[in-house]
């Protein structure tokens, strides 16, 4: 009998935690005029919460880009359309990561 106790009071297997998938928003980045980040704004619509009223909201986000040196070698343009995606902090402001660069600016 005590056997059996000690098999069923022993710690359960660590299982494999996985994290899921980190969300990612598209926008428009609108300054490049830091090394390795891009600042992307993202725009929505969403209903007032109270009035129902359609609102178009935008916010935006520090993004980095490990290629891209401002005065040197200017990877990512203002204007271009981008897919973001969430990650560790890379510093006090930046918790995402430029995954792909959808469309150019055209005003190049």
């Amino acid at each position: 009998m005590r056997e059996q106790m000690a098999e069923t009071t022993e710690a359960p297997k660590a299982e494999t935690s996985t994290r899921g998938r980190p969300k990612t928003r598209v926008g428009i980045v609108t300054s490049n005029k830091m090394q390795k980040t891009v600042v992307v704004t993202v725009q929505r619509r969403a209903p007032h919460p109270k009035y129902g009223k359609i609102m178009s909201l935008r916010e935006k986000y520090k993004a980095h880009v490990e290629d891209h040196d401002y005065p040197k070698k200017v990877t990512i343009n203002e204007g271009d359309r981008v897919r973001i995606a969430e990650t560790k902090p890379a510093s006090k402001d930046k918790r995402w990561r430029v995954v792909e660069v959808l469309e150019k600016s055209k005003n190049v």
